[in-house]
């Protein structure tokens, strides 16, 4: 029975002619990247989204197979990092990329339908899309993991920097200045000297009176940005005349200068705004306190209690300090009696900087619980402190710290090409 059956399989199949001819692939392996694979629909599917960002941009395509390499390798190098991720538990679920996708329409001044839609008119589905930006996320994550680590930036780094041009020029306060020229003509007779000056007394009369800036320039000024309302734009004070800039220097946002005096007429200034110079104020207590933590051999409730004693026991006279000292299960102040200095109650828990926000100065505050234990605080002072050169210093590290990642990442991406297993079969 089993020979007629196949028998009758192969008359069939001479009779139809088609029923055995050659398989056509719907998909092949084009790299072997460690425990896995690249795909060739992932190739295509990459190299025509390259060629419509170029097309977009009018960039002329290289060769085709310089294209095809260029965009295989940047799969490899993709799925290497996604490999990592995957082994060091690195995930993105539909909440975090949900709120990326929001904040990508976002910047790009669309709703999520409307980002939808504009995907779609490009041929992309959306679909397709939260993969690609999950794919992203992940890759993102496992570089911040991996390169982050590596870099330190020195207070030395820091303050080399400060101290370059670069540095100097991108801490270098801004002046957003609107002018007034009432000209006068080479070689004024003193008639024309004083016609010019009193109007522009007049002018300067009718700004304090609250008239418009920018149109009076516009109406009277014969400077070069008449038309422009007086504005001159953002500029250093050493981009602008020493004229210009000794009255920006010595006004204050919003303030009208006096009539100025030069060869060329009388000025009038307004200094629209300025940047670079902004004081960051910071609020900061000056607060002590005492831990108590349950453990294995402590309750909750017996913590709760002993952290009510302590508290008694200050209320009865009986030193902070020395209590902190002896009780408190924090060890970074206890050896200090409990103080933690100058602190900026943003740094802190939510439970904590309620407390202190509670407690008047120089009073002990009641028992409270955070996730940390049982508190018992004392704020010994208030203050609002500049902190503008630490959030100067902050910036400074930002930028060293991208430019140093950028350097990293190659070096990084070369190491893990080197060390993987990677066969191409394009």
């Amino acid at each position: 029975m089993k020979n007629l059956l196949m028998a009758a399989c192969c008359t069939l199949a001479m009779a139809n002619g088609t029923a055995y001819a050659k398989p056509v692939p719907l998909d092949r392996i084009v790299a072997v990247v460690d425990k896995d694979v690249v795909m060739e629909s992932e190739l295509k599917n990459r190299i025509t989204s390259v060629q419509r960002q170029l097309g977009s941009r009018n960039i002329n395509l290289p060769p085709e197979s310089v294209l095809k390499q260029q965009v295989l390798e940047q799969l490899i190098l993709e799925n290497l990092q996604l490999q990592l991720g995957q082994r060091g538990g690195v995930r993105i679920d539909d909440w975090a990329l949900n709120d990326a996708i929001n904040r990508i329409a976002s910047r790009n001044g669309m709703t999520v339908e409307q980002f939808k839609k504009n995907l779609e008119s490009d041929g992309m589905s959306y679909a397709n899309a939260r993969e690609e930006i999950r794919r992203e996320m992940i890759i993102n994550r496992v570089r911040q993991r991996q390169i982050g680590e590596r870099i330190q930036i020195s207070e030395q780094e820091v303050d080399n920097f400060l101290k370059s041009p670069e540095g100097q020029a991108s801490t270098q306060t801004e002046y957003r200045l609107g002018h007034i020229l009432i000209a006068t003509p080479d070689n004024p007779s003193p008639d024309q000297v004083r016609a010019a000056q009193k109007q522009a007394n007049e002018l300067s009369k009718k700004l304090k009176q609250g008239a418009n800036f920018a149109e009076l320039a516009a109406t009277y000024s014969k400077g070069q940005n008449a038309l422009k309302g007086g504005d001159l734009g953002w500029r250093s004070s050493d981009q602008l005349p020493s004229l210009f800039a000794d009255q920006a220097i010595k006004m204050k946002k919003g303030q009208t200068s006096e009539p100025v005096r030069s060869p060329g007429g009388f000025h009038l200034f307004k200094l629209l705004d300025t940047r670079g110079n902004e004081k960051h104020m910071e609020e900061q207590i000056h607060v002590r306190h005492i831990l108590i933590k349950p453990n294995e051999i402590r309750s909750e409730l017996e913590a709760q209690m002993l952290a009510r004693n302590l508290y008694d026991r200050i209320e009865s006279g009986e030193e902070f300090s020395e209590l902190a000292k002896a009780y408190s299960d924090d060890p970074g102040s206890a050896l200090n009696g409990g103080d933690l200095n100058w602190i900026a109650p943003k740094t802190l828990v939510p439970e904590f900087q309620q407390a202190m926000k509670l407690t008047p100065e120089k009073v002990v505050s009641e028992p409270f619980k955070s996730p940390f234990g049982w508190h018992v605080l004392q704020v010994l002072g208030k203050r609002s402190s500049d902190v503008s050169d630490k959030v100067r210093r902050n910036k400074v590290r930002e930028v060293l710290a991208s430019r140093k990642f950028e350097e990293e990442l190659q070096v990084w991406l070369r190491e893990i090409r080197d060390q993987s297993y990677v066969e191409v079969r394009l």
